[in-house]
């Protein structure tokens, strides 16, 4: 990219924030701007539960009573849980923002032939959804749960009403932990569909996504040794200066310690800047730190243009 050589702010922050995408193979370049469609759950509140997704251990006390997963799929649009019990109780769960009516939807199944289907939304810092289920003798039971974050997992909680509201009862207290015996690639994959979902926004100048995955106090280092800010990127993707025409990552890998993982990889990339043509290949490293609300982008460096390269 010309202006990675230049190092003017809207080019080295545009460039920085797009290449950190992930892909398994390491050498498939993503569409181009025209063939490129948009993602239809990128809006902010499609992402108001991410802070859930992880591989946990549930505790009720110091009891651990279950083991649960939570990720993304059908395009990031669906959260999926799943529940497998110490007791042999197992189930999943799958939940979605409904756009139409500005609130979540969650249906829950067991194998013991359970149902429960709860909606809700976010109130201040957590999520509350609310239903109700039948007996096998009609008896109605109203549920709300709560989730909310917590340093270093989860909790959620549920209350119970068989007057129609009048009074509540406690139904559970969990708090989702880390899993002890967690494997790092678990945590690796988590970080590159995060990383490519941030790298699919900064192609189509998705601010608010962006937003949501950088860190307040993000900061990118570039080879010249300039910094820059959260507000720099963002910036930069609003005033679409910046077009992409293609890109190519080379000898990519995500590393996992704990709570800390690192995306690297080489990128040629090539496009325009104000019109004016780009096209350069650098080394780039971009940090992410597990958060109360789930990973989030704190650090990225980047190398200067490497030589013998088009720029």
């Amino acid at each position: 990219m010309r202006s990675i050589v230049s190092w003017s702010i809207a080019g080295v922050v545009s460039t920085i924030v797009l290449f950190t995408g992930w892909n398994v193979s390491g050498a498939s370049p993503l569409p181009s701007e025209a063939s490129a469609k948009p993602d239809a759950c990128t809006a902010p509140e499609y992402r108001q539960f991410d802070f859930w997704i992880g591989d946990w251990d549930a505790f009720d006390g110091n009891n651990r009573v279950a083991r649960t997963h939570v990720d993304r799929v059908l395009n990031g649009c669906v959260l999926r849980e799943s529940y497998e019990g110490t007791n042999g109780l197992n189930g999943q769960s799958f939940s979605v923002y409904d756009a139409s009516r500005k609130q979540w939807h969650q249906s829950w199944v067991t194998n013991r032939g359970q149902l429960l289907v709860i909606e809700g939304r976010v109130q201040a810092d957590a999520m509350v959804l609310a239903g109700s289920y039948k007996s096998a003798g009609g008896e109605e039971t109203l549920v709300r749960g709560t989730w909310k974050p917590l340093k270093g997992g989860v909790r959620e909680t549920a209350v119970t009403s068989v007057n129609a509201g009048q009074t509540w009862s406690p139904w559970f207290d969990l708090v989702f932990r880390p899993r002890a015996n967690a494997s790092s690639k678990d945590d690796e994959r988590i970080v590159a569909d995060l990383d490519e979902e941030y790298q699919a926004a900064v192609q189509r100048n998705d601010a608010a996504t962006m937003q949501r995955i950088l860190s307040d106090d993000f900061i990118l280092v570039t080879g010249s040794g300039k910094t820059y800010t959260q507000a720099d990127l963002l910036e930069a993707a609003r005033s679409g200066r910046v077009h992409y025409g293609h890109q190519q990552d080379m000898e990519k890998t995500v590393r996992s310690w704990g709570d800390t993982a690192v995306v690297t990889a080489k990128l040629w990339e090539e496009g325009t800047e104000e019109g004016k043509p780009f096209n350069h290949t650098l080394w780039f490293s971009d940090t992410y730190v597990r958060t109360p609300k789930g990973w989030r982008y704190v650090f990225g460096q980047a190398s200067l243009p490497q030589p013998g390269q088009k720029q």
